[in-house]
């Protein structure tokens, strides 16, 4: 397989990946996690784990996800708050609610809600 290497500032270091991975969700997906109640908007994706080791070794092992898959940064919700999540793909799902997210940021990276998915700023695309 061939691979890549990119940097993380979260992570402090570079990292390999796949040169090609499948990333499940897109930039703009609403999404669900699928062990905690929380659901959230999909902003950026790592191909493989990019925080630190830190955080990952943080995670009680027995819900510790696999390093080798994508992980998504979600402008996130629950009942309580708003904040940013980093969440693993094995651990994400469609948000079957399809209604918008209520995140005080959406409106300074996303445009429209329209369909179960927001669309990118266009200030922000290539």
């Amino acid at each position: 397989m061939e691979r890549s290497n990119f940097y993380s500032p979260q992570a402090g270091r570079r990292l390999e990946a796949p040169r090609h991975c499948e990333a499940r969700f897109a930039i703009g997906d609403v999404v669900r996690h699928k062990l905690f109640d929380f659901r959230g908007v999909v902003f950026d994706i790592d191909p493989v784990f990019a925080n630190s080791d830190d955080w990952y070794e943080a995670i009680p092992k027995d819900l510790r996800p696999r390093r080798d898959q994508p992980f998504y940064h979600l402008l996130a919700e629950n009942e309580d708050s708003s904040y940013v999540a980093y969440v693993s793909q094995q651990n994400l799902l469609e948000d079957s609610d399809g209604g918008p997210i209520d995140h005080p940021t959406v409106p300074e990276l996303f445009e429209d809600f329209a369909e179960g998915r927001y669309r990118l700023r266009r200030s922000l695309t290539h």
